[in-house]
Parts: C-alpha cells; structure tokens; sequence
C-alpha cells in the first residue's frame, strides 16, 4: 500500500470537514474548466445515505497544519459494484496522496465485495483529469460511462406551458405515491442497466432519510389512471436538482417529459432559485439528453465513470 508523503495523515472525515471537502471540489471543477456543480451541499447528501459508513467507508487526508487536504470515499450501490471518488487540494497534487488514497479505497473496496462471484470496482473523474486518468489506468479500470451536468438558468417566473393532450401533470401523495414513482422509474429504465432505481425499499429510504428530501417538488403524469412519467426534484442550496425524470417508452415523444421537466421548472423558480441541473448520461439510450437540451438546457461540467473488475481484471 502507498504510503502518504511525510508530514500527511489519513484520519476518518468528521461533520465540521464538509465545507473543506466541498470547497475542494469546487476548486476541482474551477480548475477543469468547468461551473462548479458539486460542493459542500453534495457532500451533505450523501453523506446522509443510511447505507453510508462514514468510519468505515471514507477518509480524509490532513496536513501537517491538521487541514484537510483530500478525501476519498467508496460506497457499495449494488450487490457486486462498489463505486468511488475522491479529490485533492489543488496545491497538493503531484506528491502521492491521490494514489496513497486510491489504495485506501480499493482495499475497502475489495473487503466489501470479498463474498461476491463478479466484483466490479468503479471510479468517478472529472472529465478531463489528465493525472487522475493516467493513476487509474495504471491499476487497470477503464473509462465505461461519461456523464454530463446540464443546467438552465432561471431569470424570473416560468411559465410551464401545455401539457399533451389526454395527459395530467400533479404533485404526489406521499406515501401512497412512492411506489407509483418508483414503478415508473423502474419501468422506464428497463433497458438501461446502468441507470436505474433500486430496489423499492432501500430506494424509498434513501429518500425518506434524505435532507433535501421534498415530496411538494415531485410529480406523476398520468393518462387517465395509468402513471406513465415521473419527475423527482430536490433543492441544494442555491439550485434545484432534476434528480430522476422518466417516461414510460409507450408515452415517449409525445412531450410528457417536456411537461414535466417545464413544470418543474416554474415550481423551482418560485422557490427563488436561479439556476436548475440535472445529471444524465451523455448516451443515455432514452432520448433524455435531446429532451434536456430541448427545454433549454446546457452542458457545464462532465465527469466520467471509469470501471475494473476488483480482483484485478479488466
């Protein structure tokens, strides 16, 4: 294992590190070229999954000052894939500490999936990253997904516009409509496995438990009793997040997803919020990146999925 460059510790992260951890990626992102779409409210979120260890699963690396100068996490999101990320102080870099961090998170990682047939470690860069690229190549993962942040800016009040005939777009009743929400979600996804819910239970208390979660910001479309879309919001400090929009494949084209997206959309702006994103697969196989950039969104940062089978294979 790797060692840290003398004068640098590894420690477990603590509540009062996540401005630090999120003040890193901001500089991250500034330094790739990108508008800074992840931060110390990302970090909030996700270090409130209830399947997050924080002793176990993260770390953070301190300087001879005791500041935090990187961070590296891993999380298992399915039964055999462990996925990853990390960052380091801009004027750390260049002495070791990413790829001393790297072990740290595949030792983790391979303990997590010790048990399982087919183990597949994963690893998320921002895009463009050439020194990053090159430590994880090295240890044999290889890039398999690229994603993107697409953003509109909100300059006022937004109209949300018409919806499709014999369509009706309303917020939920929760927790009746979870799993409305989430068999839509599931439905809509169904030939992309790479991107899709998970079971309904760990799904619904990942939401539940959750602090940006708000039901008043989700909404179902239906026809007639039948929910054929679903769009699923939440705030983050100053901007809102599209965190899952789906369609049903028999009601794509017709601008349901167009409706949703609008709709959330005037529902965020009147919250005061200036600037909405979404996460999405740069080849996403349902269309959803066209839809995006039809309601007026933009790309402005992009990060990618890099991925090795955890005994070491390719």
């Amino acid at each position: 294992m790797t060692d840290l460059p003398a004068g640098y510790a590894f420690r477990s992260p603590a509540a009062g590190d996540v401005d630090a951890v999120g003040n890193m990626l901001v500089a991250d992102q500034h330094a790739a070229g990108f508008e800074p779409t992840l931060d110390a409210a990302f970090v909030r979120q996700v270090w409130s999954r209830p399947d997050f260890d924080i002793g176990a699963d993260a770390w953070v690396v301190i300087d001879g000052a005791g500041e935090v100068v990187a961070y590296g996490q891993v999380r298992r999101e399915e039964p055999e894939i462990v996925g990853s990320w990390g960052v380091v102080h801009l004027e750390h870099r260049g002495l070791g500490i990413g790829s001393a961090l790297l072990d740290r998170l595949e030792g983790r990682a391979t303990a997590l999936l010790s048990a399982v047939e087919s183990p597949r470690f994963r690893h998320s860069l921002t895009a463009g990253d050439d020194a990053a690229e090159s430590i994880v190549r090295d240890r044999g993962l290889r890039p398999i997904r690229h994603f993107w942040h697409m953003q509109i800016d909100v300059t006022g009040p937004i109209e949300p516009g018409p919806v499709p005939e014999g369509i009706e777009i309303g917020g939920i009743e929760p927790p009746d409509d979870l799993r409305a929400i989430h068999a839509v979600l599931e439905a809509a996804f169904l030939e992309d496995l790479g991107d899709h819910p998970e079971p309904f239970e760990r799904w619904a208390e990942a939401h539940l438990t959750n602090p940006t979660y708000d039901p008043s910001l989700w909404l179902l479309a239906h026809d007639g009793d039948e929910p054929v879309g679903a769009l699923i919001a939440s705030v983050g400090d100053d901007r809102g997040w599209v965190d899952w929009l789906a369609v049903l494949a028999s009601h794509r084209g017709r601008g349901v997803g167009l409706a949703l997206l609008r709709q959330s959309f005037a529902m965020l702006a009147d919250r005061g919020l200036r600037r909405v994103l979404v996460n999405v697969d740069a080849e996403n196989v349902t269309g959803a990146t066209a839809v995006y950039e039809h309601a007026g969104m933009r790309v402005v940062n992009r990060w990618d999925l890099w991925e090795r089978l955890a005994d070491g294979s390719s």
